[in-house]
């Protein structure tokens, strides 16, 4: 049994909302919105009977494991303040988990607290074209993925007013992301932030063109703007988080910390971005060549049966990204959309140290399972996965030496999170 401080499985995400339904059968129904690439269900848990939807999607990366606890939360939520729902015409639509075949991947390391290293030697990050939410930015027509068609189906029936998405970052901070802006949502996240003692990051790799709408917030940039690196052709325009603008409304996409780190919350210019970028830039190419080098000798060891692994893929596309990222990086040095501060460069190091970790880990957890165990050590697969092992130690290391990183209990991460729905939702209803 789990603890208090754990991430619920997606099986116990399940069995708790089918509880709920139980208990509530007058106000909660649960219902299959579709089924994975695996055959898993996908649920929709609905509470309420208003005519106007909020969807929220939890588990749209395997890796950021706090939203099954936020979306319990929220169901919470509504079924105890029944009567306030009622009166804002509002239906809660939860889909409990969007990608089940990855977060049951995920669900192989430690529920709960537990160093970065542990953390990083059970992860799998999907490809980008493995991702639901991101699929569509690389995928053609009629190759959906079962689970992208299943979210798409459910926003063109329910059309919600707004799509919450709850994300995670493995170090960093509490931020947003919005497809249209919601004026004033920066000052309940922040309020909320606070009293959980968990820092608002106010530089985000994935959000360093976007428009700011206060401390953590960030808005979409208009067409026809850059919202990513060059490079990485992933978009909001190409992802699921634009669909709800179809029909009149739009998405947030809410991101809390597994470990804090007060840096990407420091908002002082940098005193020396172009060097300090650059320098980032270097190492992406030294991990990118190491990396390479381990995926090489892998694939010596690896069965021809591997080369449909998730995990390989994983690893294929962080292998692959390198260069360009370097080479985005030393643009960003050269000529940055924004001036750089303490908190971007900060940002941009986590991601930098994160990348080869997430890689040197699905690579390790690849040779396990083709060998069921450690295997010889002074053989090939020994050798390689010992080196991987140490590289996976001393980089976790590194990356909370250079961070001065804590970890958040998953209560406060699930709190922060639902807390920031409701006051979306709030504010959204009022545009």
């Amino acid at each position: 049994m789990r603890g208090p401080d754990a991430y619920p499985t997606v099986s116990g995400v399940a069995a708790a909302a089918r509880v709920l339904t139980r208990r509530h059968p007058d106000l909660c129904r649960m219902r299959l919105a579709g089924e994975s690439r695996a055959g898993r269900p996908l649920w929709l848990l609905s509470v309420g009977h208003g005519s106007r939807h909020v969807l929220v999607v939890a588990g749209p990366h395997p890796d950021e494991q706090t939203g099954g606890a936020s979306a319990l939360w929220l169901a919470e939520h509504a079924v105890a303040d029944r009567q306030r729902q009622a009166e804002a015409d509002l239906t809660w639509d939860f889909l409990l988990c969007l990608d089940p075949d990855g977060s049951v991947l995920n669900e192989t390391g430690p529920a709960g607290p537990r160093p970065p290293a542990v953390h990083y030697r059970h992860i799998y990050r999907p490809a980008a074209a493995d991702q639901p939410e991101r699929a569509g930015s690389f995928r053609a027509p009629g190759d959906e993925l079962p689970e992208t068609m299943a979210l798409l189906a459910a926003i063109d029936e329910l059309k919600p007013f707004l799509q919450c998405t709850l994300h995670g970052t493995d170090v960093g901070g509490g931020w947003v992301r919005l497809t249209a802006d919601v004026p004033g949502l920066a000052e309940p996240f922040g309020k909320y932030a606070a009293e959980l003692e968990i820092p608002v990051q106010t530089g985000a790799y994935d959000a360093l063109s976007w428009t700011g709408s206060g401390p953590g917030v960030f808005v979409r940039p208009p067409a026809g703007t850059s919202e990513r690196f060059a490079g990485e052709p992933e978009s909001a325009a190409g992802s699921t988080w634009a669909r709800p603008h179809r029909h009149g409304g739009l998405t947030a996409v809410v991101e809390v910390p597994m470990w804090a780190t007060r840096r990407v919350a420091d908002q002082d210019a940098h005193p020396d971005p172009a060097q300090a970028v650059a320098s980032l830039a270097a190492r992406l190419r030294k991990d990118g060549a190491a990396t390479a080098s381990a995926l090489d000798r892998a694939w010596r060891l690896l069965s021809p049966q591997a080369a449909h692994s998730p995990l390989l893929r994983g690893v294929e596309q962080a292998v692959g990204a390198f260069p360009g990222l370097a080479d985005a990086y030393e643009t960003l040095a050269d000529a940055s959309p924004v001036p750089l501060t303490m908190a971007h460069v900060a940002a941009l190091d986590i991601a930098a140290r994160r990348i080869p970790l997430r890689a040197s880990g699905m690579l390790l957890r690849l040779l396990d399972e083709e060998r069921g165990g450690e295997g010889d050590p002074g053989g090939d697969h020994g050798r390689l996965r010992g080196r991987l092992e140490r590289r996976i130690d001393s980089g976790a290391r590194d990356l909370l030496a250079a961070t001065d990183a804590h970890w958040v209990p998953v209560g406060d991460q699930a709190e922060l999170q639902a807390r920031t729905v409701l006051a979306t939702v709030d504010l959204a209803s009022a545009r």
